[in-house]
């Protein structure tokens, strides 16, 4: 699949080809970089995430060779994930299905394995855009989340509003997540920064509030390093269930988590690992003035 159907009739080298797409309203823009060597730097990675100079979008995502590591592992390609500050992430469960969606239509078939920073990440495809990633393992570990000092994982002794008595996990990326009687997403931004900020978090954490609905039901909303209140959150979703899982709060191997945007299915499987299946949608594609006059035209195909 030709994910741009044509290339710029302009004599700008600096352009570089982009496609943006979303899962449950969470956007990135997706550029091909197997055919260059030199990364973005940080002033690129904000200019193109900016919704005034840019494309716009909650994260930049490149498509890249793999590392020998990972062709060894089977993988096809290798994406990387970027927030809008500009530092890399290890993990994003909606970026993910936009990126393995492109590679399946690309090479045709009903599977495909992504490298990422935190590890290689089946991808199939499960409908009509429809596709599932199988993430983890996710880690109640106090040093791999990572937390600055060793505590009980399993209550996080942390208070802000509504929120308390929280769990702490990594599924490739840091997440805390609270359960409360009744979701409020319009209080979020109220509470969840003093959590995202807290020294107990040295890199920071992306912080859930969930409700449990039901057994199989939760309604979720995340608050997203760098500081973004986001319509969904793929790991988020992932670690919610996890966490209500350990707590007894649902009894079903397969989760509907509510965010919203829309849901996902969660099936928590074995070792530690969960299989997240959502929706993928093409937003728009076009060009980007690129910072670097020597880096060549890109085109996605």
């Amino acid at each position: 699949m030709e994910f741009l159907a044509q290339t710029p009739s302009v004599d700008a080298p600096t352009l570089w080809s982009f496609v943006k797409m979303h899962g449950l309203e969470n956007y990135f823009v997706i550029v091909d970089r197997r055919e260059v060597a030199k990364p973005f730097d940080v002033e690129d990675i904000v200019r193109i995430c900016s919704t005034n100079v840019g494309a716009g979008g909650e994260q930049l995502l490149t498509i890249e060779r793999p590392s020998d590591e990972g062709r060894k592992a089977g993988a096809y390609a290798q994406m990387r994930i970027f927030n809008i500050d500009g530092k890399e992430v290890g993990a994003c469960g909606n970026a993910t299905r936009c990126v393995a969606y492109l590679l399946l239509e690309e090479t045709e078939t009903e599977e495909v394995l992504i490298e990422t920073k935190s590890g290689v990440l089946q991808c199939c495809g499960a409908g009509l855009r429809q596709i599932s990633v199988k993430l983890g393992p996710i880690s109640l570990d106090w040093q791999q989340i990572p937390l600055s000092r060793e505590i009980d994982t399993r209550h996080v002794l942390l208070t802000s509003g509504p929120l308390s008595n929280g769990v702490a996990l990594n599924i490739g990326n840091p997440h805390a997540v609270f359960f409360v009687d009744q979701l409020v997403v319009d209080d979020i931004p109220t509470y969840a920064p003093v959590v995202q900020n807290d020294p107990l978090f040295p890199e920071g954490v992306n912080v859930g509030v969930a409700q449990i609905v039901d057994s199989q039901t939760i309604r979720l909303a995340v608050w997203e390093r760098p500081g973004i209140l986001t319509k969904a959150c793929g790991t988020g979703a992932c670690v919610a269930v996890y966490a209500a899982k350990m707590r007894g709060l649902v009894n079903s191997p397969k989760v509907t988590v509510h965010l919203p945007a829309g849901e996902l299915q969660i099936e928590l499987v074995e070792n530690n690992m969960v299989i997240m299946t959502g929706p993928v949608a093409f937003c728009c594609h076009g060009f980007i003035e690129g910072g670097n006059p020597s880096t060549p035209v890109l085109a996605l195909a």
